[in-house]
């Protein structure tokens, strides 16, 4: 049977299969050595065969080629790779400026992923009514940086309903992965898009000024107007992974775009003479925060390392 996988509680998947039915699955011992460097070789997303058994449960034999996915470097283990979710449509990346913040390395490392995968990305800034005038005006400053970059970005308040309007509109007979932070609202933006959802929600810590985990699984939740939204568990950092250091740079579209004037074909754009991207950097055409963010992965990438605390 084929099907599609829902829900990961763990070592047990929720299957859809073509006829309707929830089958809880899980994956077969020797399936599970062909997994190479990831920590998860089922994914929420994934299109997958099955075999049921006496039991009423069945046993994953098979995962369908992916069209995309999104994936990081593993918090726990380094060398290895977490895929957050497989054959989707979009994401969105709820961000918030406080309460708690999010940094723009975070959001550029997941936006870079999303551009290795060709997977399109808005960027959801919540709390709007939490905000104090310098918070605001620093995320109508974000908001114009990414506008102009190519994300499209939304203000809204979860809480209040306040903005999500229009983010109803562009999720229908979609696959969007909601992603983020512990704290910036995944869950209340789900429940006010979809009030039969129920997610559980918490308050974030007022000392620390962080999120506290309410999502402990990943799960595909139906639209009422089709598609799926993915609702997953916050995530701390973003280390990117399965980009070579020359690939970095076609993925941050205004560097690529602007690297085709750069003097030597294969320029890292950190010293060379002739650099278009050093040049549009010092003139203000390309952000210093995403420069310094491209420049983050690369650092990444030829020491190997990866800092956990974005």
């Amino acid at each position: 049977m084929h099907g599609l996988v829902i829900k990961n509680t763990g070592s047990w998947y929720s299957v859809q299969t073509e006829d309707g039915q929830v089958i809880e699955s899980k994956i077969k011992g020797n399936f599970r050595l062909k997994a190479i460097k990831n920590t998860n070789p089922v994914v929420i997303g994934d299109r997958v065969e099955i075999e049921a058994n006496s039991e009423g449960t069945a046993f994953i034999t098979a995962i369908e080629d992916r069209r995309n996915y999104i994936i990081r470097r593993s918090s726990n283990l380094s060398k290895q790779a977490h895929i957050l979710a497989a054959n989707l449509d979009q994401a969105l990346l709820v961000v918030t400026v406080n309460y708690p913040p999010t940094t723009t390395v975070f959001i550029d490392r997941f936006l870079a992923t999303a551009e290795a995968y060709q997977i399109p990305v808005r960027l959801v800034f919540n709390k709007v009514d939490c905000y104090d005038k310098d918070e605001l005006e620093y995320l109508e400053g974000l908001m114009r940086l990414y506008t102009v970059v190519g994300y499209p970005c939304h203000a809204i308040c979860a809480l209040s309903g306040e903005g999500t309007g229009e983010l109803k509109q562009l999720l229908a007979n979609k696959i969007t992965l909601f992603s983020g932070h512990s704290g910036v609202g995944k869950s209340t933006l789900i429940n006010s898009l979809i009030p039969d959802a129920c997610l559980k929600t918490n308050v974030i810590s007022d000392y620390h000024k962080k999120g506290m985990h309410t999502t402990t699984f990943s799960e595909m939740i139906p639209l009422p107007e089709g598609g799926y939204l993915i609702d997953t568990p916050g995530i701390k950092g973003f280390g990117t992974i399965e980009m070579e250091g020359v690939e970095v740079a076609h993925y941050f579209p205004e560097i690529f775009r602007i690297s085709a004037d750069c003097r030597f074909h294969n320029c890292t754009h950190r010293n060379e003479p002739g650099c278009a991207v050093l040049r549009a950097v010092e003139d203000h055409f390309i952000s210093e925060s995403r420069y310094k963010s491209y420049l983050n992965i690369l650092e990444d990438k030829e020491s190997g390392k990866y800092r956990e605390a974005y």
